[in-house]
């Protein structure tokens, strides 16, 4: 059937075949479907955190609820007295519902995560694709820059930075992007590497294109899956550093709902008043949690041996 269509119509069939085939082994993977799930549950999370959150994450209840600082979690399906009012993960240290907190922090760490790695994947596929197509010098220089990138552990660099450039969520997201970069340069450098001596690439040569035509249209399409593996591993990676500059009090600043700046604020109450402490700590697991699933399900889905089964369709 495939040899009657046209060669245009024969690039679509075997383009929607890959894809076919690639979402179906991607639904074969357990840890991929694990991951997906939980993805889209905080995604709706983040989306309806108006609608769920029954409290501004930012307003004290003082004056408003006879509540305590750091008072236990309140349910009424769990027995609590209805005299009291319901806190489902209690109360923090400045009398503001935890629970609410928790919930509006989902569209943080979410914004975070995909922010960070976004201009990461963006600046680092510029440089790794520029690197590995022109060779020479410019890849001599251009790594050995991202090298030295490399050389410091992440985490102390990105304190670092913004050590250097003031507290705040937006310098603490321009730090972990920074030092993301050299990861998705290097993978798209390899990927580059090897797509560039197929066939096609010296049969489009051979016809004239230009190198940027190559580039973008030869090269680059076939360089994505690992990227997007390593992309989708490097969010939670984001997430994790996010909350760990949060906790030192250099990402995002009170009162913003953030999980690792409400760990920071009740990190000496882990005995006195544990629930303030495990909540956000869970929060964040789940989150790292599910894109590492997605990860690893993408990584054994997205395989080069599908082109082979694509032919052979």
């Amino acid at each position: 059937m495939a040899a009657q269509l046209s060669a245009v119509e024969q690039k679509d069939y075997r383009s929607n075949s890959l894809w076919r085939l690639t979402l179906r082994r991607i639904f074969k993977q357990r840890s991929a479907v694990i991951g997906l799930s939980l993805l889209f549950f905080l995604i709706m999370v983040a989306v309806f955190a108006p609608f769920i959150a029954p409290y501004n994450p930012e307003k004290v209840l003082i004056g408003v609820e006879d509540v305590k600082k750091r008072e236990a979690p309140c349910v009424y399906l769990l027995g609590c007295s209805r005299d009291r009012p319901q806190h489902i993960m209690g109360v923090d240290g400045n009398v503001r519902d935890q629970f609410s907190r928790v919930i509006y922090g989902a569209r943080i760490s979410l914004m975070v995560g995909f922010t960070t790695v976004g201009v990461a994947i963006l600046v680092g596929t510029l440089l790794g694709a520029v690197a590995g197509y022109v060779g020479g010098w410019v890849d001599n220089v251009l790594m050995r820059l991202l090298d030295v990138l490399m050389a410091f552990p992440s985490l102390l660099l990105a304190i670092t930075i913004v050590s250097v450039l003031g507290p705040g969520l937006q310098n603490a997201l321009l730090a972990i992007a920074i030092v993301s970069i050299p990861v998705y340069a290097r993978v798209v450098r390899a990927s580059v590497l090897s797509v560039k001596e197929q066939a096609y690439v010296s049969a489009s040569r051979a016809l004239g294109a230009s190198h940027l035509h190559i580039l973008l249209y030869r090269i680059l399409p076939n360089s994505i899956p690992p990227l997007i593996v390593q992309g989708t591993l490097g969010i939670g990676t984001a997430i994790l550093d996010a909350a760990a500059l949060s906790f030192l009090g250099l990402g995002a600043q009170p009162p913003t709902p953030e999980w690792g700046t409400m760990l920071g604020s009740e990190r000496n109450q882990v005995f006195t008043a544990p629930h303030l402490v495990f909540f956000p700590g869970i929060a964040i697991m789940i989150t790292v949690l599910a894109f590492n699933l997605m990860g690893d399900g993408l990584r054994d889905a997205i395989d080069p041996r599908l082109s082979q089964e694509v032919k052979q369709a």
